[in-house]
């Protein structure tokens, strides 16, 4: 086992752990900060990877913007900053039953559309490169993407509004 192997256990251990202290807990700024340890794995991965490029990206455009986007709006609605219990409730294991289930029709789906076929990772020689991929063979993942991160801004200004 090389060490870019070695590397890249430590970051997906940490990510991992950093993910599900990010849903377990109570405190949403520390959420953010354990999200902040996720994406900088991410861009350490694309490192690993020789995306140089793509992992700067990752850093400017996630942790830069995304995640001061994400604390400005805590901050902004009044969010609580300590600990609540009361927004917990009784529905722990239907989640984890829902979830798995998830996780086990995307595998299935994955295994079915993919099967014994090798992955061949084209290499990208510039950025230019990388911009033509998003936005022509990647063009529907990209807008899928954004549909998504403005869903999220969308129940997140609605969750956070106050009808006093």
């Amino acid at each position: 086992m090389g060490p870019q192997n070695v590397a890249f256990g430590i970051i997906a251990a940490a990510m991992v752990l950093a993910a599900l202290r990010v849903v377990t807990t109570r405190n949403v700024v520390h959420a953010a900060l354990y999200l902040v340890v996720v994406l900088a794995g991410v861009a350490g991965i694309y490192v690993l990877l020789a995306a140089e490029f793509v992992a700067w990206a990752q850093v400017l455009v996630y942790i830069g913007a995304i995640l001061v986007l994400l604390l400005f709006g805590i901050m902004l609605t009044r969010a609580p900053l300590r600990p609540s219990t009361e927004l917990d409730n009784d529905q722990r294991w239907a989640a984890a039953v829902v979830a798995l289930g998830v996780l086990g029709l995307f595998v299935g789906l994955l295994v079915d559309a993919f099967g014994d076929e090798q992955f061949e990772p084209e290499t990208a020689t510039s950025a230019g490169d990388v911009g033509e991929w998003i936005f022509s063979v990647f063009v529907i993942p990209f807008e899928v993407v954004s549909m998504l991160l403005l869903a999220a801004l969308i129940g997140a200004v609605v969750i956070a509004r106050r009808d006093d």
